[in-house]
């Protein structure tokens, strides 16, 4: 389980995805609590709600142009 955890966060990383869906996304896999209120942004949400479905392909939407 270890492995998709890394192997998804470095897909993402190398694909430039925008980082605050990355930190979501890991926040969310870990299940981690989520941020305070006024420091959600929309990605931040988006990869944390991916994260908790374990979801590791949904990103494409978050690659910074």
């Amino acid at each position: 389980m270890a492995n998709i955890y890394y192997e998804t966060i470095d897909k993402m990383e190398k694909s430039k995805v925008d980082a605050e869906y990355i930190n979501g996304w890991a926040s969310g896999y870990l299940r981690n609590p989520k941020r305070e209120e006024q420091r959600i942004t929309e990605a931040y949400d988006a990869g944390y709600q991916d994260g908790l479905s374990k979801k590791v392909d949904n990103f494409q939407s978050w690659v910074r142009k």
